[in-house]
């Protein structure tokens, strides 16, 4: 049953919540520009590398256990993954904004943390299913780079949210193994991914910050 906290959730991972979220690429900018990103299939298939095997999973199971407490510690570990100083910088830039504007809505101050940790110690008290919590999670994230993807592969709204569409099957099956993997199963080998990112810091031109 949807409830308060369901809505109060969704609108902390919408994107019109000030993240910030619009000017990080996550590699994808590089991508695009090196035609390795160029249409609807070709995106679907590096985002559902990231989510399976990159930053989605990673995230997903920092973000389950944030759930349960220990932050400082998930914070530290969050931080020394980052396997690039683009991934840092957007992870702990869209978490300061995050916790910023929740304490700014509820008055409660949160330090600031990587995302996934951030959004973990805000969203315990809302006492929901760690499941939806983390597939909510993951959608916004995945939207995010479609919606980079329909700006400037270029594809259609409708091309590029089907594309989001698609990976609905994934993100429901990551959230459910998520939810209860111990912190042993961290780890990514999307390593295209990273080096996406890793080539970004040195393009002439930028549009966004990673």
């Amino acid at each position: 049953m949807l409830t308060p906290a369901h809505l109060t959730l969704t609108q902390w991972l919408s994107p019109a919540f000030p993240t910030g979220a619009f000017a990080y690429s996550h590699g994808l900018e590089h991508e695009i520009a090196t035609r390795v990103v160029r249409d609807a299939a070709s995106l679907a298939a590096w985002l559902e590398n990231i989510l399976r095997f990159g930053a989605g999973w990673q995230d997903a199971v920092l973000l389950s256990h944030a759930l349960e407490g220990g932050c400082d510690a998930l914070d530290d570990l969050a931080r020394a993954l980052a396997p690039c100083a683009e991934r840092l910088q957007e992870g702990l830039e869209q978490g300061a904004a995050f916790a910023r504007t929740v304490k700014g809505i509820t008055g409660r101050a949160r330090p600031p943390r990587m995302l996934p940790v951030a959004v973990g110690e805000a969203a315990a008290p809302l006492c929901l299913a760690r499941e939806d919590v983390i597939a909510l999670y993951l959608q916004g994230f995945a939207g995010n780079l479609v919606t980079i993807g329909i700006r400037h592969v270029p594809l259609g709204q409708t091309e590029g949210q089907a594309v989001l569409s698609c990976l609905a099957p994934l993100i429901h099956d990551l959230a459910h193994r998520a939810a209860c993997a111990p912190l042993d199963t961290l780890g990514t080998c999307a390593l295209a991914g990273d080096l996406a990112a890793l080539q970004h810091e040195g393009m002439d031109v930028r549009i966004f910050r990673t």
